[in-house]
């Protein structure tokens, strides 16, 4: 599988697969207080947040994110405000969702909501992120630094690899974002942004591994 650019071997992606699964914790769906859809360039989020919220899993929807360079030209108004709107599209009540605006990275996401949500006289114990699948991870590990009193769960849009490729159109770029959010896994704890996670052995080879083989293009300096 591959692009214009770069045809990924079948080796590179069994070690992107492995990533894959790293970033997805697995955790089960259940009620909570509210669920936090984090702003980015995947409108899935939104769709997967209206979906979870039908199912009755929370009363309360947040979505957060202002603009970024990936995602400006797509939401000109905002990741939060176009995840709102496709949230309206889907049926959910104007009057469940909440909007930050202004989040610029994960860790404004859950500081800005929280923030949001004591103004408006909520203090919920469990708090469910919805995310990219494979941010699920990252923004656990961030919610457990910076927000410690709640129970996080995470979810996402159901999705396999191959079919999450098929969604972006670019599987370079997929491979790509994977290995520069496991890099943030492994280095924000470093920096105090985040709770440090355990990587498992067979992944962190093929982090290097992808890396070695060109797949650089959403790493950190």
């Amino acid at each position: 599988m591959g692009d214009n650019q770069q045809t990924i071997t079948e080796d590179q992606w069994r070690q992107t697969k492995l990533i894959w699964d790293y970033h997805q914790m697995q955790h089960q769906v259940r009620a909570v207080d509210v669920a936090i859809g984090l702003g980015s360039h995947d409108l899935g989020v939104a769709a997967a947040a209206a979906d979870l919220y039908h199912r009755g899993l929370f009363p309360t929807l947040v979505f957060t994110g202002g603009n970024s360079p990936t995602t400006k030209a797509r939401f000109p108004r905002g990741e939060a405000v176009h995840f709102r709107e496709h949230a309206l599209e889907l049926g959910v009540p104007n009057e469940a969702i909440l909007v930050e605006p202004n989040a610029a990275n994960t860790g404004q996401n859950i500081t800005l909501t929280r923030d949001l949500l004591a103004a408006a006289g909520i203090v919920p114990t469990t708090v469910m992120l919805v995310s990219k699948p494979y941010m699920e991870r990252r923004s656990f590990a961030t919610a457990r630094k910076l927000w410690p009193d709640v129970e996080i769960v995470c979810a996402s849009e159901p999705l396999e690899l191959d079919d999450y490729v098929k969604s972006i159109g670019d599987a370079k770029l997929v491979v790509d974002m994977l290995v520069g959010d496991l890099q943030r896994v492994i280095e924000y704890p470093k920096q105090g942004f985040a709770i440090a996670q355990d990587v498992p052995e067979d992944v962190h080879a093929a982090y290097e591994s992808l890396i070695l083989d060109g797949f650089t293009s959403r790493l950190i300096s």
